[in-house]
C-alpha cells in the first residue's frame, strides 16, 4: 500500500506542495501541459532548484501578469468543464469549496460571489488543480500529514493587514491539530490549508512504513532559523492507520421513517460509514443512536446535515483511529459475465476478491435467482481463478 506523509514542519502553501510533488517524480513539463490544456493558459509556471539551509528543494513560481479575478461560481464551472479525470475534478472542487465556504462565513456573502484575488485567480487554479493532478499521477493510496505550525504577527492581503493565521486559514483549519510558533510570518496559507485538509486522511505522527522516497518543496521566503520547506515522504505500509471523525447523536422524538432518508443523505455525502443503534435515554425513553464515521474535512457538512434533517438539538464528535485493508476496484469474469468487484490486500500479502453488492443485486433481479446464490457462484469462481 503506497502512502505519503506530508511533514509540514515549516508550514504548507500551494507552491510548496507543487514543488515537493515535482521533486517526488512528477514531470514538470507534463504538469505545465495539463494546466495549459485543461485549466488556463494565463500562467507562466517556472520550476527551479533552490537551497534552504543547505537542503536541495524544488521551487515553483506562478507568474500571472494581468489576470482577472474570478468568483467561486466561475471557478467551479471552469473546473467542471475542464475535461480532467473525474477524481481530479472532484478533489479540486472540494478544495476550492473549502476556501469559498471559509471566505463566505468570514465576509458574510453568498458563496457563489466569493472572489478569488491573491488567494485565487489563476495562481490558485494552478496550485490547487496542479496539486491534485500530481497526487493522482503519483498514485498514493493514502495521505497523512503532521500537525500544522502556525506563524505569528500579521500578514497583508487584499482586505488589509490581518493577524496570522489569516481568518480564512483559521476557519479552514477548525478541527485540525495545530501548534503555535514564534516565526513572524504566515506559515500556512489558505490554499495550503485547503489542499491538505482535503487530501489527508488524518493528522499526527508519521505512520509505520518502509520509506521509499523523500522530496522537498521550497517556500518563497528564506527563514532565519528554519528551512522553509515542505517535506513529503512516501513508502509502503501493509495496513495504514487513519484518523477519522465520529459524529453521533441520540434521538428519541423523531418519526422512525425519517432515519432511512437521513442514512441515504449521509451516504450521498460520501461518509465512511453510518449506523443506527437502539438505546435507552434519560427517563428510560427508548431512542436511536446515530453514528457517522467521516473524514475530517467532511465533519462540518455532516453536522449541518444532521442538525437540519433530524430533531436532535446537538451532536458530539471526536477523533477515532482506524486500521483499514488496502483495496482496489477491479472487474472479474463470472458465470454472469464481467462483474465489478473489490480486490482486498490482506496483511499476509495475499488477496481476496469480493463482488460489489450493486452488481450482484442487478444480476439477481435479472436472473431471478436469490442474491445469496449469486454471491456464492461469483466468489467461488474468483477463488478458483486465483488458485
Amino acid at each position: 500500500m503506497k502512502i505519503a506523509y506530508f511533514d509540514c514542519f515549516s508550514g504548507i502553501s500551494g507552491d510548496m506542495v507543487l514543488g515537493a510533488l515535482i521533486d517526488h517524480g512528477v514531470d514538470a513539463d507534463w504538469l505545465k501541459t495539463m494546466i495549459r490544456t485543461h485549466v488556463t493558459d494565463e500562467a507562466d509556471i517556472r520550476v527551479s532548484v533552490e537551497s534552504r539551509k543547505g537542503i536541495r528543494a524544488v521551487q515553483v513560481r506562478v507568474d500571472v501578469g494581468q489576470s482577472r479575478s474570478r468568483d467561486y461560481a466561475a471557478i467551479r464551472d471552469l473546473i467542471t468543464d475542464s475535461g480532467l479525470p473525474e477524481k481530479v475534478i472532484d478533489q479540486s472542487l472540494s478544495i476550492f469549496k473549502k476556501i469559498a465556504e471559509a471566505e463566505s462565513r468570514i465576509h458574510g456573502c453568498e458563496i457563489d460571489h466569493v472572489h478569488f484575488h491573491e488567494l485565487g485567480g489563476v495562481d490558485a487554479l494552478v496550485d490547487i488543480v496542479g496539486a491534485v493532478l500530481c497526487m493522482d499521477a503519483l498514485g498514493f493510496h493514502h495521505v497523512r500529514a503532521s500537525r500544522l505550525p502556525l506563524g505569528s504577527g500579521f500578514t497583508t492581503c487584499e482586505h488589509g493587514t490581518l493577524p496570522v493565521p489569516a481568518p480564512a486559514t483559521a476557519e479552514i483549519l477548525k478541527g485540525v491539530p495545530v501548534r503555535q510558533t514564534d516565526i513572524p510570518f504566515e506559515l500556512v496559507t489558505p490554499t495550503g490549508a485547503a489542499i491538505i485538509t482535503v487530501l489527508a486522511d488524518g493528522f499526527g505522527p508519521m505512520p509505520d512504513m518502509t520509506m521509499d522516497r523523500i522530496s522537498y518543496g521550497a517556500g518563497s521566503r528564506d527563514l532565519e532559523n528554519t528551512p522553509n520547506l515542505l517535506r513529503v515522504i512516501s513508502g509502503e505500509t501493509a495496513v495504514p492507520g487513519q484518523t477519522a471523525i465520529m459524529v453521533e447523536t441520540a434521538i428519541d422524538d423523531m418519526n422512525p421513517e425519517i432515519f432511512g432518508y437521513v442514512m441515504e443523505r449521509l451516504f450521498d455525502l460520501g461518509v465512511l460509514d453510518a449506523c443506527l443503534m437502539p438505546v435507552y435515554m434519560k427517563k428510560n425513553r427508548p431512542g436511536t443512536l446515530l453514528q457517522v464515521l467521516c473524514h475530517l474535512h467532511q465533519r462540518d457538512t455532516v453536522i449541518a446535515m444532521i442538525l437540519a434533517e433530524t430533531t436532535t438539538l446537538g451532536v458530539r464528535y471526536y477523533p477515532v483511529e482506524r486500521q483499514v485493508l488496502a483495496r482496489e476496484s477491479v472487474e472479474i469474469d463470472s458465470p454472469f459475465g464481467r462483474v465489478a468487484a473489490k480486490k482486498i490486500h490482506m496483511p499476509d500479502n495475499t488477496t481476496r476478491i469480493v463482488p460489489e453488492y450493486e452488481a450482484c443485486r442487478q444480476i439477481a433481479l435479472r436472473e431471478k435467482v436469490p442474491i445469496r446464490i449469486i454471491y456464492e457462484r461469483i466468489t467461488g469462481q474468483a477463488v478458483a481463478g486465483s488458485d
